[in-house]
C-alpha cells in the first residue's frame, strides 16, 4: 500500500473514530458513570469488536448485502430499534445512591463487541473503509485496513472515556447526572439521523 493510500486511510480512520457516534457517546456516559477503569472492558470491546467487524465485512458480508439488498435494510431497522432502546435506558438510569456508583455495571467486553453489529456508524465506517481502501477484498488488504483502524480507533474511543471520567466530579450531583444522561440519550438518538434519512 503506497503512502498516499495509507495517509488517506489514517485520516479517514481518525475522522470517523473521533467524531461523536453511538460508541463514543456511550463510552463518555460510561466513563462519567463508572470511571475509566471499570469502562475498560467496554472500551476494548469497541476497539477489538470493530477490527473483527472490518475483517468480516471485507471477507464476505459486502457480497451478502449486494446479493440480498433487503438484508441491509433489515439490519438498519434492527440497529435503529436497538439504539432507541439503549437511549431510553441511558435516559432513565437512576442516579446511584451513595456508594452505589461502584456497584453499577457498564457494558462488558462481549456486549460492546456484539454492539458493533447493530451500530449504524460502525457499519458505515467498515463498509466505506473496505470499499475504498481494500477494493480487492484480499485477505492482506482487508487485514491491513482493519489493523490501521484498530491502531487509530482505540486511542480515539479512549479519549471519549477519559472525557466522561473527567466529568465525574461535576456529575456527582444526582440532578446534574440525570441531565447529563438525558443529554447523552438525546445525542444518541440524534446520531441516528443519517441512518434514518439516508
Amino acid at each position: 500500500m503506497d503512502i498516499e493510500i495509507l495517509t488517506g486511510l489514517a485520516a479517514f480512520s481518525f475522522a470517523s473514530s473521533i467524531t461523536p457516534g453511538p460508541n463514543n457517546l456511550m463510552l463518555m456516559a460510561s466513563g462519567a458513570n463508572y470511571g475509566f477503569r471499570r469502562t475498560l472492558p467496554h472500551l476494548l470491546g469497541v476497539g477489538l469488536g470493530f477490527v473483527f467487524m472490518v475483517m468480516m465485512v471485507g471477507i464476505g458480508l459486502v457480497g451478502i448485502f449486494n446479493a440480498i439488498p433487503a438484508s441491509y435494510t433489515a439490519l438498519k431497522v434492527v440497529s435503529v430499534l436497538y439504539l432507541l432502546y439503549l437511549a431510553a435506558r441511558i435516559a432513565t438510569a437512576a442516579p446511584p445512591a451513595d456508594g452505589e456508583r461502584e456497584q453499577g455495571r457498564p457494558f462488558t467486553f462481549w456486549q460492546a463487541a456484539a454492539f458493533q453489529w447493530v451500530n449504524p456508524k460502525a457499519w458505515t465506517m467498515a463498509l466505506t473503509a473496505v470499499a475504498i481502501y481494500a477494493p480487492s477484498q484480499s485477505l492482506l488488504a482487508v487485514s491491513f485496513v482493519a489493523l490501521v483502524f484498530g491502531a487509530i480507533n482505540l486511542p480515539c474511543v479512549s479519549a471519549w472515556t477519559v472525557l466522561g471520567e473527567s466529568l465525574r466530579g461535576v456529575l456527582a450531583n444526582p440532578r446534574r447526572l440525570r441531565l447529563f444522561n438525558g443529554l447523552m440519550a438525546l445525542l444518541l438518538v440524534g446520531s441516528l439521523y443519517p441512518v434514518v434519512f439516508s
